[in-house]
């Protein structure tokens, strides 16, 4: 339900809201116009293409997220080659398939990049694998990496040798703050009266991949913090699209609460096509997935009332659906501006970070491409995903509300929930980039 028009003090509310939003970046500079005016008031260059490296997951599980890294990129070098590149170098995008692999598969497309394509930096969304693969090969080569894998093992990479690592850049903030921030969510839920769950029992379902498994293991640590119970703890295989044993369990013993943190769009769609043919009185959340378009074409109508929540998703703010209207606009309705966002604001950083340092360095030149790195580092850059500012210690982004307060200066941990199956899911949480109330899912039977 979305709020009216009347100046109540909600409206009020807004009016400041959209003042803050407007001060955060809109009625600022952007990227392209920042880079134009550096582009004109320093001398070219030169003509060379500056390469960027993509090792994408293009096929295999996780390709519909593929496809989407590469669309963002591509919208960010058309954008940035319209202002002129930089300082006067125009970019050029080489996409290496990743395959929904591991760490070989990923360690080699990032090797290609480098060493056939001379890329200047490697730039992805996530890949699977354990995360040290593409941040080994950019230390080999002295280029700059920026991904959003977010894994708290990148945290801990870096923080072994920081100095071996200084190129390597989680430009979101770590999984860690997904469990602690899906409990304080539902309490808050439930004490504002908005959500009266059945009972307080939260039935955790996870998958293979570390990222799942370390939200899932966080929910389930530190659930009676919260006055919850943990009543099954499930872990499934991916790809998974017979859900019948899993929610054999869950019918037998109805919890208030599912947290799905197995995040692959089409197993959490063919979980809600199934949950729906015998619904229980249970609020669903799905991590990460169901952010993306090819999950509610998959499970339509059953996607219908579903929560999930993202660190780094398009905002619905002026930015944001600015981004997304030209973002669908560019490559259609069916395109996901929530993946295509992530890559998108990630190269516009780098550029701006590169022409401040004075130019993009090639492989191995590692003087340049240290000065690349430490302007990332001390960047502050307002992106359609929120705030991009890197914590020093660990080289990933900070994450508003767990570590800062100020939204303009953390990159905020969204929680959204779909209320038509043709859109995506509308943000109901944190102020002030929330544009929905929380409404009970037409599946409750009381």
């Amino acid at each position: 339900q979305h709020r009216g028009n009347t100046m109540t003090d909600s409206n009020k509310t807004n009016t400041s809201r959209r003042g803050f939003l407007t001060k955060a970046g809109i009625g600022g500079v952007g990227s392209a116009a920042l880079l134009a005016g550096m582009n004109q008031s320093v001398a070219a260059q030169g003509t060379d293409p500056i390469v960027i490296g993509a090792p994408l997951p293009m096929t295999g599980g996780v390709a519909a997220d593929g496809i989407e890294f590469k669309r963002g990129l591509e919208m960010a070098v058309e954008e940035i080659n319209a202002v002129g590149g930089i300082l006067g170098r125009p970019l050029e995008l080489v996409v290496e398939d990743t395959e929904s692999k591991g760490d070989d598969v990923i360690g080699s497309a990032g090797r290609r990049l480098v060493d056939r394509s001379n890329a200047s930096a490697l730039i992805a969304g996530y890949n699977l694998g354990s995360g040290a693969a593409l941040p080994g090969v950019a230390a080999d080569a002295s280029v700059v990496y920026m991904h959003a894998d977010t894994l708290v093992a990148h945290n801990e990479l870096i923080r072994s040798d920081p100095e071996t690592y200084y190129g390597s850049f989680q430009y979101d903030p770590a999984e860690i703050y997904y469990g602690t921030g899906y409990l304080k969510f539902m309490r808050e839920l439930i004490d504002s009266g908005k959500f009266t769950p059945a009972n307080n029992k939260i039935a955790v379902i996870t998958g293979p991949i570390a990222y799942s498994i370390n939200i899932a293991n966080a929910i389930r640590e530190d659930a009676a913090a919260y006055g919850f119970e943990v009543s099954l703890f499930e872990s499934v295989q991916a790809p998974t699209s017979e859900w019948g044993p899993t929610l054999a369990k869950l019918r037998a013993d109805p919890p208030g609460m599912i947290a799905v943190t197995h995040f692959f769009p089409q197993d959490q769609a063919q979980f809600m096509l199934q949950f729906m043919n015998d619904p229980m009185d249970s609020l669903v959340y799905m991590q990460y997935g169901a952010s993306l378009t090819a999950f509610r074409d998959i499970a339509g109508e059953a996607s219908e009332g579903v929560l999930y929540a993202t660190v780094i998703g398009a905002l619905q703010d002026e930015i944001g659906q600015k981004f997304s209207t030209d973002y669908i606009a560019r490559f259609g309705e069916n395109a996901s501006p929530n993946g295509g966002g992530q890559t998108y604001s990630a190269l516009h950083a780098y550029a701006i970070a590169a022409a401040l340092a004075g130019g993009a360095g090639a492989p191995y030149e590692e003087e340049q491409n240290r000065k690349v790195a430490d302007r990332l580092r001390a960047l502050i850059y307002r992106s359609p995903m929120g705030t991009m500012r890197i914590d020093p210690e660990t080289q990933s982004a900070y994450c508003y509300p767990a570590q800062t307060n100020d939204p303009s200066l953390g990159m905020p941990h969204i929680f959204s929930q779909i209320e038509s199956q043709t859109e995506t899911g509308q943000i109901v949480s944190p102020a002030p980039y929330d544009v929905a109330a929380f409404e009970l899912p037409s599946w409750f039977k009381s």
